[in-house]
């Protein structure tokens, strides 16, 4: 016999989560080109760059051939690499492969990353229309995402899952019958490069936007920092501020997220990024069920501006009316998340450990392991071909 209880609790489980609908038109409002000429003046130093289909083509290429350097050792070709050249699929094959430039269709793009590095101070961090290769952070050699040289952005992201989604799933999941029709143009891809700097992770933060009021806010590193908890309100406080006057009217959607940076003396929010009101995005903290279903503030108590009258009227009629809050999560030092993950952050996109290993060694070591993968896999070939034989 059935439990009657775990019936209802079942049934009042919902089999989708309940959101609306994800057009288009919603994703390109997310992208960088999009947003930043608005918000300039809130976001770190950054420059755009167009990217033309040429340039596109390489991103979407198999295989890692970079543009020679005046630093590249002649004596090294990596014609005979499978991880580092994709000569073997290109239509320049046999061509003088020591030699070949893949970036002889965009050199004007080249020369201008080299310039916007330069203009930049030497450093910069780069990203696409949505995402940041921070999962191919492991094949750089600083373990980051600064980048001094154009190589360097093109290795991150041709190695980067993330890249790979924004150039042929952006439009995932999205209802193509909303604002935008199927006529519309194809996206206007752009190379972000920011200006290198040092985040300090304890004060990032993610906010949630639904109806165009802040319904939660939490960490974006999960780990825990003590100090934040002293400082929850006046963090809190700014955020709700910032978003007041700087968001909450000017972005063209009711509902989405954005990311925040806010360094010490912690009296300025910067802006970093939106992203999508959608499965798609990290609610870290957070269950989207939650997110849905977390309830709003009314008119009367939301807002700065109301926060304000509501003081007024404490002093006029002596009444106590308690202001509400956004929900905002912080890692406590007990929670699980505080004491590391089983699994690495973006593991899933990241290659064997046998790859990672070689590629902490330095490009020789790296590129030794891939001569080694090649041999293995032509034994696995013949070996393969031999059986095939015998049978």
């Amino acid at each position: 016999m059935s439990d009657p209880q775990h019936d209802t609790a079942a049934a009042s489980t919902p089999r989708h989560l309940p959101f609306p609908a994800v057009t288009k038109s919603h994703i390109l409002n997310c992208s960088f080109h999009s947003w930043h000429p608005k918000y300039r003046s809130i976001t770190p130093k950054a420059r755009l760059i167009p990217l033309p289909q040429p340039f596109l083509s390489y991103l979407r290429e198999d295989g890692i051939v970079l543009p020679p350097e005046d630093t590249d050792d002649p004596q090294w070709s990596d014609s005979d690499s499978g991880i580092f050249s994709g000569a073997d699929n290109e239509p320049n094959a046999g061509q003088d492969d020591d030699n070949y430039d893949p970036s002889t269709n965009w050199r004007d793009v080249h020369e201008a990353i080299e310039a916007t590095i330069e203009e930049l101070g030497g450093k910069v961090a780069p990203k696409l229309n949505w995402s940041a290769p921070k999962d191919a952070t492991w094949i750089a050699a600083t373990n980051s995402m600064e980048c001094r040289t154009p190589n360097d952005i093109y290795l991150l992201l041709k190695s980067s899952d993330f890249v790979t989604h924004d150039l042929q799933h952006a439009f995932d999941d999205t209802d193509d019958q909303g604002h935008v029709s199927p006529s519309d143009p194809a996206v206007d891809y752009h190379l972000v490069l920011r200006k290198w700097i040092t985040l300090n992770p304890s004060v990032e933060f993610r906010c949630f936007v639904r109806n165009r009021q802040i319904i939660g806010i939490c960490q974006r590193d999960l780990n825990h920092f003590d100090f934040l908890f002293k400082m929850q309100d006046k963090l809190g406080q700014k955020i709700q501020e910032f978003f007041e006057v700087r968001l909450r009217d000017t972005f063209p959607d009711p509902n989405f997220t954005f990311d925040v940076y806010i360094p010490p003396p912690h009296d300025r929010v910067w802006l970093i990024d939106f992203n999508p009101w959608a499965q798609r995005t990290d609610p870290l903290l957070f269950s989207w069920l939650e997110l849905l279903s977390l309830p709003e503030p009314s008119a009367s108590s939301s807002g700065i501006e109301n926060a304000h009258e509501t003081a007024a009227a404490d002093d006029n009629d002596g009444d106590v009316e308690e202001v509400w809050r956004p929900e905002f999560r912080l890692i406590r030092k007990d929670d699980p998340e505080a004491y590391g993950f089983s699994t690495p952050q973006y593991s899933a996109h990241k290659l064997p450990k046998d790859v990672v290993d070689a590629s902490r060694g330095g490009e020789g070591n790296l590129r030794e392991f891939a001569r080694q993968w090649e041999e293995a896999q032509k034994l696995a070939e013949k070996q393969q071909a031999d059986d095939s034989e015998d049978d």
